[in-house]
């Protein structure tokens, strides 16, 4: 579901209702804590890309360039330039695609190492942010408070398409249980990972939650699995 401004009309004049992801947007925020089939549309986003143990001080840094670029562009209108079309709306929760580096797929053992980890942090932006207007706030951006990583920071579109996600609940230490249900909810419906890639998207600021109470969206991109007999046919 794309972002989509509603508005109501008060005392004659028409309104535009604030966009609130955790209420408007379920299917792709809030989804239950079993595994479900879901298809994502395309979303625009602010991304950095890295690599490393996200326990260590640095990751910090990366959440801190995303989200003051996030909330530049909420607070547009009073630093008089908001783009057309904005409404007014709730900024969207961080978001990490994670994979382990080829180093680490060549040789696993069964274990991951956190520090071979690589990922893709982002935060999704409303449709009305254009490229022009995303590159416009990250240049007021390294105006006000230079940051190296504002060099890294990307603007672009990714849709997910097809997928199997669930909500996690608890440490991220315990994911591994929760894609093993996602998994086998895969193999039950003849679809398989499209790669180990997997999408997290944080409903929980770690800082302040305990472990056992953290929400966290695990998401990965599938395919229909294909028999043997489709393979022949093919070649």
């Amino acid at each position: 579901m794309k972002h989509q401004a509603k508005s109501i009309k008060i005392e004659g004049k028409v309104k535009t209702m604030k966009h609130e992801w955790k209420k408007h947007e379920k299917e792709t925020y809030v989804p239950k804590n079993k595994p479900e089939f879901v298809k994502i549309p395309e979303f625009k986003f602010f991304m950095i890309q890295g690599s490393g143990n996200p326990n260590d001080n640095f990751f910090a840094e990366y959440i801190k360039v995303l989200y003051s670029l996030s909330y530049a562009v909420k607070m547009s209108p009073k630093a008089g330039i908001a783009p057309k079309n904005y409404n007014e709306y709730t900024v969207y929760p961080l978001e990490g695609v994670w994979d382990i580096s080829n180093e680490a797929k060549e040789n696993y053992a069964g274990k991951i190492d956190k520090d071979s980890l690589v990922f893709n942090l982002m935060i999704r932006q409303p449709d009305f942010v254009t490229t022009e207007f995303a590159q416009e706030i990250i240049e007021r951006i390294k105006k006000k408070k230079a940051h190296e990583l504002l060099e890294k920071v990307k603007f672009d579109v990714i849709e997910d398409g097809e997928c199997i996600q669930m909500m996690h609940l608890g440490s991220y230490d315990n994911e591994p249980e929760s894609f093993n249900q996602m998994e086998l909810f895969a193999k039950e419906h003849n679809l398989v990972r499209s790669s180990h890639q997997h999408r997290e998207i944080y409903l929980s600021d770690a800082r302040k939650v305990s472990p056992e109470k953290l929400k966290t969206v695990l998401r990965f991109i599938v395919s229909p699995k294909i028999n043997n007999n489709e393979k022949e046919n093919k070649q």
